[in-house]
């Protein structure tokens, strides 16, 4: 069948040389592009939402969890990217091994992966700007601070700062892939600091009382009339699956492979070091915030209601340490820019891919002659975005993140290993060890934490894959270039 029609290596590598995008990302450009996407989600914005709604003070253990169903797709990964050194990330990988349809369907689920990663941190960097004013002794009305569904006045309502900020990143993207570099490389300098600092300073106000019970006994939360269980063994195996969207940035590495100097080496590095740094600090943190702060503190109706929004720097407030507060919002503002900044250009690149394949309209692959960036893709992308944002809850956002994220991992360990049995004499300038153990390792945790995320997330991520579907027969497969050159055969 024509849907299951595999795009050779031969086309990528035409492909890469037509290429309009500029090669200018080194080794540790894309690893700070890696390190700038994962600081941020888990440790400024999902550590509070993980900790009250799923692990307790358990939720390092999720964050180790997490971590190692990391491994096992940052691995297959990085073969892929060492042989296909393209922008599109895992809708390439796919495309270039299992055929179109199954490609299709990877690249709709990271579209849902991308665009809503990007709209949960926008959310997020309102929650820690309308901190920093506060500071200042700004408020702005809660109406303009608020989506619909979480107002509690009367009228219309919409999270003006999360629409502005989307349109600011968006401005800076379509400047060009170099000056976002280095907007992004001097960013996560102040991020890693201020999370070495969130280590070393909250070290000295742990109540180790906060730790006990370390892992509570299973129960329900009802909020709003909604049952949700948490806590116990499922606790940490379901905080495992809604804090997975934070280690969303690795898979971003690979999207810039098509601008990487030395896409074939450096890839591979970016992606594995990335993923190793955040992780350790991830837990550390984890640790440091539950024993700050007792998990109960994050309950939104409780007497913290801001603190779901922006944990860390509560924390540091509740032990009476304002000033650190002031620090940490301050690099929490600054950090979450580049996290987003990273997601809206990973997702660029992604629709440049389908769209040079002929799976989406032309519009998404025009590349503008100056700057070197698809600069109208990314202008429609940032204004979907920018909307979206104002007006969604922050965790509809996420969970339906983390599946698409979880989605496009194990595609891409089942990929790996299907290239590697069909084509086993690709040069490879990186493979994986033991790649039928690890593939399957990573196929099996995944899908694990797939089925732990909340059945409103899995409903509204299939509804979203069948509506994929539907698009990929009415206007994917008739636009396809492969479609059109077997007809022209």
């Amino acid at each position: 069948m024509s849907i299951w029609r595999v795009k050779p290596v031969s086309a990528f590598e035409a492909d890469m040389k037509k290429s309009e995008l500029k090669r200018v990302l080194g080794k540790w450009s894309l690893t700070a592009i890696g390190v700038g996407a994962i600081i941020g989600g888990g440790i400024f914005v999902l550590t509070g939402t993980g900790a009250y709604y799923h692990a307790g003070p358990a939720l390092a253990i999720s964050f180790i969890i997490a971590g190692i169903a990391c491994v096992f797709a940052a691995l297959c990964y990085s073969e892929f990217a060492s042989i296909l050194p393209v922008e599109g990330s895992a809708y390439a990988y796919a495309y270039g091994t299992i055929g179109e349809v199954f490609a299709w369907i990877i690249g709709w689920g990271l579209i849902l992966e991308y665009a809503m990663g990007s709209m949960t941190v926008a959310v997020s960097w309102s929650g820690y700007f309308n901190k920093f004013l506060k500071m200042f002794g700004v408020k702005l009305p809660e109406w303009l601070t608020t989506d619909p569904a979480s107002y509690t006045g009367e009228g219309f309502s919409m999270n003006l700062p999360a629409f502005l900020i989307v349109l600011f990143v968006i401005s800076i993207l379509i400047k060009g892939t170099q000056s976002a570099a280095k907007a992004n490389n001097l960013i996560v300098v102040l991020k890693v600091s201020a999370v070495l600092f969130v280590i070393i300073a909250g070290a000295f106000f742990i109540n180790i009382e906060n730790w006990t019970p370390f892992i509570p006994e299973a129960t329900q939360i009802v909020e709003k009339e909604v049952t949700h269980n948490a806590y116990g063994i499922g606790g940490i195996i379901s905080g495992a699956a809604a804090i997975f969207f934070a280690y969303v940035g690795f898979d971003a590495v690979s999207t810039q492979a098509g601008e990487a100097v030395n896409p074939k080496k450096d890839v591979p590095f970016a992606i594995i070091a990335s993923l190793l740094i955040c992780t350790l600090l991830y837990i550390l943190v984890s640790l440091v915030l539950t024993g700050m702060m007792n998990y109960q503190d994050f309950n939104p109706l409780g007497k913290y209601p801001e603190a779901i929004k922006a944990p860390v720097a509560y924390a540091f407030d509740i032990a009476g340490q304002g000033w650190a507060g002031f620090i940490i919002t301050i690099a929490a503002t600054v950090g979450l820019i580049s996290v987003l900044m990273v997601m809206i250009m990973g997702q660029s690149r992604i629709f440049l891919g389908m769209s040079k394949d002929g799976l989406i309209p032309q519009v998404f692959s025009k590349i503008n002659p100056v700057s070197g960036t698809p600069k109208t893709n990314l202008m429609i992308l940032g204004g979907v975005i920018a909307v979206v944002a104002a007006f969604t809850p922050i965790n509809k956002l996420a969970d339906m993140t983390s599946f698409g994220t979880l989605f496009a991992f194990t595609m891409v360990c089942i990929a790996v290993w299907i290239l590697r049995v069909k084509q086993p004499n690709l040069v490879r300038t990186f493979k994986v060890p033991a790649l039928p153990v690890i593939a399957v390792c990573g196929i099996l945790i995944n899908t694990y934490l797939m089925v732990n995320l909340s059945k409103e997330a899995q409903m509204l991520s299939v509804g979203w894959l069948v509506i994929g579907i539907v698009v990929y027969f009415l206007y994917g497969k008739r636009n396809s270039k492969l479609e059109k050159e077997e007809k022209q055969e």
